[in-house]
């Protein structure tokens, strides 16, 4: 049982030092939790004109919007948005990582990234054009 003990409180003393060690910490949007992500270099590597829609659909996830164009052919649209949020913590946060929760005190700094892929699909649903637009800010 000692041994035990002892081991337990080494173990939450070495995750203590890590966590007072890391002054950054990073959140991450809820909606881009278990999401495929999506990037621009996903879509120059996977996607080629000719491609099946199905194979379109694997490499990058559903569409956010499916539509048609003036001659009934399928438009897939992605569009991603990502928020990120960093929080400088000078005084540290180490009791509290143990519980899941990290003070939010300090400078922080937000920034957004965008992406929007538009496929555009022939009668037979091949890739027949594709397009994309990426902004960070």
């Amino acid at each position: 049982m000692r041994a035990f003990g002892v081991g337990l409180i080494g173990g939450i003393a070495m995750l203590a030092l890590t966590a007072c060690s890391a002054n950054l910490q990073t959140v991450t949007q809820p909606s881009e939790i278990g999401e495929k992500r999506l990037t621009v270099g996903t879509v120059q590597r996977e996607i080629q004109k000719g491609m099946a829609a199905a194979a379109v659909a694997e490499a990058l996830g559903a569409p956010n919007i499916v539509t048609t164009d003036e001659q009934r052919r399928e438009v897939w649209i992605y569009d991603r948005i990502a928020t990120e949020r960093a929080y400088m913590d000078e005084s540290g946060y180490a009791g509290l990582v143990l519980v899941g929760y990290a003070r939010q005190s300090g400078a922080a700094t937000f920034s957004q990234r965008t992406l929007t892929v538009i496929v555009k699909f022939d009668a037979d649903k091949r890739v027949r054009d594709y397009a994309y637009h990426a902004s960070r800010f």
